[in-house]
C-alpha cells in the first residue's frame, strides 16, 4: 500500500520585498528555505490567486531556495485590482517579463518552474521563451488556454456536472446579448460603474470556481474565494485574460511544445478535474517527450487534494 506523502511543515520567509516592475506596478516576493539551496519559482493559478503560506510547503526546505510572487494587481502586489488598478499593463508578456526582472534581482541563473493551473500556462510560456533559464518544470491541472477549454468550463460544458452551480454562475447573465459568450458578459458586469454589479459579478465568477476544484465539496474553500476584496481580483484579473484568449495565439503553448525539448518534467492531473480536464495534460505529454505524467484518479483539480499533493511532492524530490 503506498503511503501519500504530505507536504513539508511550514515555514517562514527570510527574505521578501517589492520589485518594481515598470508600468506604476510593485510586485511582492519572498525567499525561504536553504537561502544557498537549489533556486524554484512557483507560479500562482487564477491568474489572480496570489500565494499562500501552504504554496511554500511543496519543497524540502532543506534542499530548496523558494522563490513566491504574487503576480501584477492581486495578493499583496499593489496597485491591487481590487482597488480599481488598471488592467492595460497586465499581460501575459507583462507577466515573462517580471518573471525574469525576478530572477535578475536574485541573482539567479536557472531555476526550477512549479505551477499548477494557470499557473501551468505561464510556467509553459516562460519556458518556451526562456528555455535556458529552466532547469525542470512541475505542472499540475494543465491549462493550455485553448478556445475548446475556455468554452468547456464557462460555456456550459463544466455545467452539465454540476447544473446546480452553473445555474448560480449564470444568475448575472441575464442581459446577455443574444449569442454573447458568458465570458464576454461578465467582463462588461465586473467593470460596470455600479460597484453592486461589479461585485455580484465577481463573487459568482469566483465561487463557480471555488465550488468546482476539488472533488469533493469544500464549503470553507468557496467562503474564501468568495471574500469580496479577494473575488474582485481574482474575477476582473482572471477574466481579462480570458476575455483576450491570454494574450496568445490559438493553440501556441502545444504548437511550441518542441521548444521544451532537453527540460525535463512532471505534470501531475486529477483524472475527475472539471476545470482544466485531463485531455490538455495528455495532449501536452504526448508533445513533450521528456515529461512524466501522474493521473491520480481520486482526484479534481485542487493542488491539496492528497494524491495530488503525494505526486506534487515526489516530483520536487526528485529534481532536488
Amino acid at each position: 500500500m503506498t503511503v501519500l506523502r504530505e507536504p513539508y511543515p511550514p515555514i517562514e520567509p527570510h527574505e521578501q520585498g517589492m520589485l518594481d516592475v515598470g508600468d506604476g506596478q510593485q510586485v511582492y516576493w519572498e525567499v525561504s528555505g536553504n537561502p544557498d539551496g537549489k533556486p524554484v519559482v512557483f507560479l500562482h493559478g487564477g491568474p489572480g490567486g496570489g500565494t499562500s503560506p501552504m504554496h511554500r510547503r511543496f519543497f524540502d526546505p532543506a534542499a530548496y531556495r523558494i522563490v513566491l510572487f504574487d503576480q501584477r494587481g492581486c495578493g499583496r502586489s499593489v496597485p491591487h485590482v481590487a482597488d480599481g488598478a488598471d488592467l492595460s499593463a497586465n499581460t501575459t508578456g507583462h507577466l515573462l517579463r517580471d518573471i525574469e526582472l525576478l530572477r535578475t534581482r536574485l541573482g539567479i541563473d536557472r531555476w526550477q518552474v512549479f505551477g499548477g493551473s494557470w499557473g501551468s500556462t505561464l510556467a509553459l510560456a516562460y519556458a518556451q521563451r526562456y528555455p535556458e533559464r529552466v532547469c525542470e518544470l512541475v505542472l499540475r491541472g494543465v491549462f493550455l488556454l485553448r478556445r475548446s477549454e475556455i468554452d468547456w468550463y464557462y460555456n456550459g460544458g463544466a455545467g452539465r456536472i454540476y447544473p446546480d452551480l452553473w445555474e448560480k454562475f449564470c444568475a448575472p447573465l441575464a442581459g446577455a446579448g443574444p449569442g454573447e459568450h458568458p465570458v464576454d458578459t461578465y467582463h462588461r458586469l465586473l467593470h460596470s460603474p455600479d460597484a453592486d454589479v461589479a461585485l455580484k459579478a465577481a463573487v459568482a465568477w469566483s465561487t463557480w470556481e471555488g465550488a468546482t476544484s476539488s472533488l469533493l465539496p469544500r464549503p470553507d474553500h468557496v467562503a474564501e474565494t468568495g471574500e469580496p476584496r479577494f473575488a474582485l481580483a481574482f474575477a476582473r484579473i482572471e477574466n481579462h485574460y480570458f476575455h483576450h484568449r491570454g494574450f496568445l495565439d490559438e493553440g501556441q503553448l502545444l504548437r511550441d511544445a518542441h521548444l521544451l525539448n532537453g527540460i525535463p518534467g512532471v505534470i501531475v492531473q486529477g483524472r475527475y478535474d472539471v476545470v482544466c480536464p485531463a485531455t490538455s495534460a495528455w495532449e501536452l505529454h504526448r508533445a513533450w517527450p521528456e515529461s512524466t505524467l501522474r493521473i491520480v484518479d481520486d482526484a479534481g483539480h485542487a493542488a491539496n487534494e492528497p494524491g495530488i499533493t503525494h505526486h506534487l511532492v515526489e516530483a520536487t524530490d526528485r529534481f532536488r
